[in-house]
């Protein structure tokens, strides 16, 4: 019983965080979707594209149920699925990610929590499907936060999905970060003047 509770649990955090990928996505431009947003090139579609990919190779090969379309070998990972080209569409990205999810759903509910599979890049390749399920949702997770940052940084919407969606306060939002500011530079102006008393022999604490 404790283990078709783990699985569905798992599986049901899955599905929710999937969806709140692809919201991310809701009312931007193509531009706004596929432009690089970090130092690294981190961009919204990119996200989705990784995801897909990989959730189709562990939730798929892994476990002797390959996904029915070409993926890159996992031997030639070279970042390529982080980025769209001017190629790919909207539509193709997230029908590659909705494919993927399906794929992964039939092996998650096909298979017992136990199932064994292999993972020939991990140092220990011998897993469960459950070590897979925690991986898998661990890396949706991760990346859907990187999403909400993203998203955030374009137009200001937060949240996991329209119905939780808050109206904007432009200024109640300018204030708070203006409170926060103020005490990192209070800290901040703290720790250069503890740095100069010490460098100036008055006070410090003893090395």
């Amino acid at each position: 019983m404790i283990d078709d509770f783990a699985k569905d649990y798992l599986h049901d955090e899955l599905r929710f965080t999937r969806q709140a990928l692809l919201w991310k996505l809701d009312g931007l431009s193509e531009y706004d979707i596929r432009r690089p947003l970090t130092a690294t090139g981190t961009n919204l579609l990119g996200l989705v594209k990784h995801l897909a990919t990989w959730e189709a190779r562990y939730l798929g090969e892994i476990f002797d149920r390959p996904f029915p379309e070409p993926l890159p070998r996992w031997q030639d990972s070279d970042g390529s699925d982080l980025w769209v080209t001017q190629d790919e569409t909207r539509e193709q990205v997230i029908g590659f990610y909705r494919r993927a999810c399906g794929h992964a759903d039939a092996t998650i509910t096909g298979l017992p929590v136990d199932a064994p599979g292999h993972v020939p890049w991990w140092p220990r390749p011998d897993v469960k499907l459950f070590n897979i399920m925690v991986h898998v949702l661990n890396d949706t997770t991760r990346h859907a936060g990187h999403a909400d940052i993203l998203r955030e940084h374009l137009d200001g919407r937060t949240g996991v999905a329209a119905g939780y969606e808050e109206q904007i306060d432009t200024a109640a939002r300018e204030a708070h970060r203006a409170k926060i500011e103020r005490a990192a530079k209070a800290v901040a102006f703290a720790s250069d003047h503890a740095g100069l008393s010490v460098s100036h022999g008055t006070v410090g604490p003893i090395p």
